[in-house]
């Protein structure tokens, strides 16, 4: 059985106290906090293996072999090859970087599909990309309601004209996780790429980007436990063959063409070690023997995590339901709550997004308020101009009492 209680005591942050007390971290959508192995491999690295690759001496050699370590573990996260995994500053940078190099195959006749439910990064690199080429850009609507894609929309703008679909795995704002696994074969049928923002799935679930038969595939360390630096998945057809804007000694080896500079050693480090924690649940909690592989491990633990945040959600969704004033925004239906993360956002009548943000704030509740970054949801929710929503975002570390506190400081509020 799942030891949350247990798991809490490896995240230091979390026994950290502010204002003489402890702190709720529901901020985790934004960034979850670090686990002590990730500390440890970052300060060991800094420590003892501190050089730029490829050397002689022992610390370069040291450095190679933690990148080629961390290339392992993200390929491992993923179902990818270790050199079909790029590291950057995050997804967006990631994203922006390689918008440049497909801009060479757009042109006026061509059409990239976006969508209104999206965090921004995997939006306006496109749509300024298209505004580079005289590519066409089409939207694809939500549903208001459920604030779920609405997918014969999405379907209707795809033709022989796509050359793009960019979608999100699992929206940031609201929680919705996407059929990317159906997107990705429509636009497949039109001869079009993918391109999938995961930064909001990671922490929740198993990617499988060989499953998937997406192009490219984006998320981000420090939204699952590890510090701030990115991994952008391409298949290796599409990264042999793009022209990736570097230096000259860089070469035109994968993944080091894409990966301009020196690259943040201890960030790889530190990613690495998220991963391996995350594998560890698997084994300890999961069904995964300790001989298992990563990956095997990593698939267990899904399960385990998977299951014991359905638990949180269903606490925090059925509370909030209960509470006058409040709107949930996003699937509240529980016979589709498999459908949606632990990421819930609200509002309460009476108080803008800001004024709760700060009434839980007050009680050391730490929860987001704004737009998130996803401005177009927020744009057709009609929330924008009135600061927002509050958003909620639970993970594996937190529990059923801190779910129980924040209800009642909203209810209180």
């Amino acid at each position: 059985m799942f030891d949350a209680l247990f798991v809490r005591q490896q995240f230091p942050a979390l026994s950290e106290r502010y204002n003489g007390k402890p702190a709720i971290f529901f901020d985790n959508p934004g960034g979850t906090q670090v686990h002590e192995s990730v500390i440890r491999a970052m300060t060991d690295y800094l420590t003892r293996c501190n050089a730029n690759t490829h050397g002689v001496f022992a610390t370069s050699r040291l450095s190679d072999e933690t990148l080629d370590y961390a290339r392992q573990a993200a390929a491992d996260l993923l179902g990818a090859a270790p050199e079909e995994v790029i590291f950057g500053a995050n997804m967006t940078t990631l994203t922006f970087m390689l918008s440049r190099s497909l801009a060479a195959e757009f042109g006026p006749d061509d059409e990239i599909i976006v969508t209104r439910l999206d965090h921004d990064a995997n939006v306006w690199p496109w749509v300024m990309m298209a505004e580079d080429t005289g590519a066409q850009v089409r939207w694809a609507d939500v549903d208001l309601e459920t604030c779920t894609l609405d997918m014969e929309h999405l379907r209707s703008l795809i033709n022989e004209r796509t050359r793009l679909v960019a979608v999100g795995y699992a929206s940031n704002a609201v929680g919705t996780i996407n059929d990317v696994k159906t997107i990705v074969r429509w636009a497949k049928e039109a001869g079009a790429y993918t391109y999938i923002d995961a930064v909001q799935y990671a922490p929740h679930g198993l990617i499988d980007v060989k499953a998937l038969d997406c192009d490219f595939l984006a998320c981000s360390a420090y939204k699952f436990f590890g510090p701030h630096i990115g991994l952008l998945y391409g298949k290796r057809e599409h990264l042999e063959r793009l022209r990736a804007y570097r230096v000259r000694p860089a070469g035109e080896a994968l993944p080091g063409k894409w990966e301009t500079g020196t690259k943040n050693h201890e960030g790889m480090a530190g990613a690495a070690a998220a991963i391996d924690y995350i594998a560890s649940l698997g084994a300890t909690y999961g069904r995964a023997p300790a001989h298992a592989s990563r990956r095997e491990k990593l698939a267990a633990a899904w399960e385990v995590i998977g299951a014991y945040e359905y638990q949180l959600m269903d606490r925090l969704l059925t509370g909030l339901k209960l509470i006058p004033r409040v709107r949930i925004y996003g699937i509240t239906d529980r016979m589709d709550w498999d459908k949606r993360l632990a990421t819930v956002s609200i509002r309460k009548e009476g108080l803008t997004p800001e004024a709760l943000a700060l009434k839980l704030a007050e009680e050391n509740i730490f929860v987001w308020n704004g737009n998130f970054y996803a401005v177009s949801i927020s744009e057709r929710l009609g929330v924008e101009e009135s600061g927002g929503l509050v958003r909620i975002g639970l993970v594996h570390y937190n529990t059923l009492e801190e779910v129980d506190r924040c209800l009642t400081a909203i209810d209180r509020a």
